[in-house]
């Protein structure tokens, strides 16, 4: 009897810096995608990755790209200013779609490639690993059986120092209008995992600074440039249901301690967390303990393990995405994350920032309510 396997999936990868180190070598490994072509703007540079990854096209512009045969879907891991417009000539031209965060600059740009993507039947899948890392399944699967009861409070600190140094230099980064700043960077994960694990946002209040405001410009002889991104944000979020979170996320607190998440219930607590300042996804630990016990670091299950543990763990994360990716198209059906998590997390980004503009609490209207065209 012939057994007959599933042709690869033919991908592009548009966006060369989180590509080249993780979306390609990912969607090389996986047994059901190949990667076919790769964008950059600059077409020296565009054919050098193309031949260093062994890779048919290098393209530098996209519509040639997407007119590629061979190309069905793509991958899409340019800075934030970018994922609107390539995101929907993507979605145009037919192609299914695996979009980094944060999703766009405005919940409008999100709900806009939302009705372009059902209109032509097309999957698109948000990079939102947190989701298939196995100690925070272990956590999700643990609230969900209500270890802690009925959650009296919700502390998130993810405090790192990435940008600590005030002489890394000015890029997209340092511009709030192009999408920079810690609050889409790590906020827009954040915005992911709160609804998943705890449930809606009622309202919000935020409070977003600036601590580094000039970095050296490499383009100018390291001129001082002004940088006006958020750096730092500290939110109170209240969930539908009345608990209140307090969270606060940093890229300049130099030994900041990591990333955590505290749950405090009627019942017992529950503790996620990492104190690493370089790795994104091993290194998590779980501590219980029902109400009136000591905490005790949680065992986390074999069956949730990451099959191979690549030296980048964010690798091993994105490999998990590929595979709701494959899903997703093979079985034509949308698969969590996609475009409607995306649309989430972007709206309390801007309901982040409106709060911050206007020193006042502000309420989140429900996600069905936003997807009624």
């Amino acid at each position: 009897m012939t057994t007959f396997l599933p042709s690869p999936l033919g991908v592009a990868v548009v966006g060369t810096g989180f590509g080249q180190k993780v979306h390609i070598p990912g969607f090389q490994t996986h047994d059901r995608t190949q990667v076919v072509a790769v964008y950059h703007r600059d077409p020296h540079t565009a054919a050098t990755i193309a031949e260093a990854h062994h890779i048919p096209h290098g393209c530098s512009d996209l519509d040639t790209l997407l007119a590629l045969p061979s190309v069905q879907a793509v991958s899409l891991a340019t800075p934030p200013f970018l994922h609107f417009p390539m995101a929907k000539a993507i979605l145009k031209a037919g192609k299914h779609l695996l979009l980094e965060k944060p999703t766009t600059l405005t919940v409008n740009e999100a709900l806009a490639l939302h009705q372009l993507a059902s209109d032509r039947n097309l999957r698109v899948v948000m990079d939102f690993e947190y989701r298939v890392v196995p100690a925070w399944q272990y956590f999700q699967e643990l609230l969900a059986q209500s270890y802690v009861g009925t959650p009296y409070l919700i502390r998130i600190d993810w405090l790192m120092s990435s940008r600590a140094n005030p002489q890394r230099s000015w890029n997209w980064y340092a511009r709030k209008d192009l999408g920079g700043g810690a609050l889409g960077s790590l906020g827009s994960h954040s915005f992911d995992y709160i609804p998943w694990l705890f449930g809606p946002v009622r309202r919000l209040q935020a409070h977003l600074s600036t601590a580094i405001r000039e970095r050296p410009d490499p383009v100018q002889h390291n001129q001082l440039k002004p940088v006006d991104s958020d750096d730092t944000c500290l939110l109170t979020l209240e969930l539908a249901q009345g608990t209140p979170i307090q969270l606060a996320i940093s890229s300049v607190t130099h030994n900041g301690r990591g990333h955590w998440i505290e749950v405090y219930g009627d019942r017992g607590t529950l503790v996620l967390g990492s104190p690493s300042q370089t790795d994104y996804i091993y290194g998590f630990k779980i501590w219980g303990a029902p109400a009136g016990e000591a905490l005790q670091e949680l065992p986390l299950p074999d069956r949730l393990a990451f099959v191979h543990a690549y030296p980048d763990g964010r690798l091993s994360a994105f490999l998990r995405i590929i595979d709701r990716f494959v899903q997703a198209i093979d079985t034509q059906q949308e698969v969590t994350p996609g475009l409607r998590e995306g649309i989430y997390s972007q709206l309390l980004m801007d309901l982040t920032h409106q709060s911050d503009r206007q020193g006042t609490w502000v309420n989140v209207p429900s996600l069905e309510t936003l997807l009624v065209y």
